[in-house]
């Protein structure tokens, strides 16, 4: 009886409440995530972060700052900037700045963190990554760099022109389809566990540790480097820490590098840029949430903690909250089950996989191929944009919990690894 009180009661409410306050903001992001995904071309700045150089760092932290792709998605990513031409120092510049925050996620933190939270973290996230980025062209300075003619030779190559219509569905469907789903998962664990602190952990759980600023910092730093964390379904965790005593700088060490590292990303980091550049990589990180946390704690921190809405006071429960929040949260939540369930709706023929009984596919020359590294909705578009236009190959079609790739066409195997590598994921062979 107790326990069913308490979720009705306690946990439901706190649930609800950082679901509303963030669901129009995210709405909004997913529209901007959707909007840069489209308009801007990523091979516009391919030749701005070739040069081992303070520049390229620059450039590679400003791009990677609004985009809103996630820890497991940009290693992919940087993978294919830096086979494209990219210095080793930009390539990791983008690797820090863009899972750090984004458009969605910045949005988003103000909407539960305040203004000061919204501001900071990205500027954090920037200054972070060019530290990170001028770390590692030192580190790696002796190495040999890939020669901007490669870059070139890609941006050579020549796109079908879309029409505005077409764009408008595809800036639709990457900002409310593939965006919703590629977070949806982290956003629920986050408000999960933000909600079950902020219901069942006493007001002053953590209060102790705000007389020890430097040790709460690194406490959280330790937790959260090799944890994967989403850029935000951190934000409710962080906001129901700092509720229950935590500082707001050790909430902020959280938000920057929870997102920007896990165990994965040094693995994948360690393998493609070397050694060097892992640890210049993994120093940036914790040495920049730290500088920024300890700024925080020392010089602001009553007016961080002031923004924030209180989490956990009587007036939690409905905390301005209005027609639109609950507008936003009802799209919001039909649009994450709509992306969760989609596949359960396509037409047979339209997914190409073997659970799709009965399907036109059957009857073609369709092959199934196991890719490892493939976490996230961004990896799935990565390696079907990387096999769709391959000759031979006439559809593609990605299943992330198969962890399998359905290439529909004649086509060589050989060249087929070699577009799963260079977009920087791993080709298992063939599925018998």
């Amino acid at each position: 009886m107790f326990v069913q009180e308490a979720i009705f009661e306690k946990f439901l409410p706190q649930l609800g409440v950082l679901f509303a306050e963030m669901a129009p903001f995210l709405l909004l992001g997913f529209l901007l995530a959707g909007i840069i995904h489209v308009w801007i071309p990523n091979r516009l700045y391919i030749p701005k972060i070739a040069k081992p150089n303070l520049k390229s760092v620059v450039w590679a932290a400003l791009f990677g700052v609004p985009l809103p792709i996630c820890s497991c998605g940009v290693i992919p990513t940087a993978i294919a900037l830096r086979r494209e031409g990219a210095s080793k120092g930009a390539s990791v510049s983008f690797l820090i700045s863009t899972p750090a925050t984004g458009l969605d996620s910045i949005l988003a933190t103000y909407s539960l963190l305040g203004g000061p939270f919204a501001l900071l973290r990205p500027i954090a996230a920037f200054a972070t990554a060019i530290f990170g980025g001028v770390l590692t062209n030192f580190a790696t300075r002796k190495e040999k760099e890939i020669p901007i003619a490669l870059a070139q030779a890609q941006e050579c190559k020549t796109e079908k022109t879309k029409t505005f219509a077409q764009k408008m569905a595809e800036t639709a469907k990457y900002g409310f389809v593939e965006m919703v789903g590629n977070v949806s998962k982290w956003l629920c664990i986050g408000l999960v566990l933000g909600a079950l602190i902020a219901a069942f952990v006493p007001n002053d759980f953590f209060l102790v540790l705000r007389e020890h600023s430097l040790l709460c910092m690194l406490a959280v730093l330790l937790l959260a480097m090799p944890m994967y964390t989403c850029a935000t379904g951190s934000i409710p965790l962080a906001l129901a820490l700092v509720a229950k005593g935590i500082t707001p700088g050790a909430a902020l060490v959280l938000l920057m590098a929870g997102p920007a590292t896990s165990i994965a990303s040094m693995l994948v980091v360690g393998k493609n840029f070397g050694r060097r550049a892992l640890v210049a990589y993994l120093v940036s990180i914790a040495f920049g949430a730290m500088a920024f946390g300890f700024i925080v704690d020392t010089f602001f921190m009553d007016l961080f903690l002031g923004n924030m809405i209180p989490q956990g006071s009587a007036e939690f429960s409905g905390h301005h909250l209005g027609l639109v929040n609950y507008i936003g949260a009802v799209l919001l939540l039909a649009l994450m089950i709509f992306s969760k369930w989609r596949g359960k709706f396509m037409k047979h023929g339209d997914c190409c996989h073997r659970s799709q009984k009965g399907c036109d596919c059957e009857m073609q020359m369709v092959k199934f191929y196991r890719v490892e590294g493939m976490r996230c909705n961004h990896c799935k578009m990565s390696v079907e944009n990387a096999l769709k236009n391959l000759n031979g190959v006439e559809s593609v079609a990605v299943d992330l919990s198969k962890k399998s790739v359905a290439v529909k066409g004649k086509i060589d195997e050989a060249v087929l690894k070699s577009a799963i590598e260079k977009a920087g994921f791993e080709f298992a062979g063939e599925m018998k």
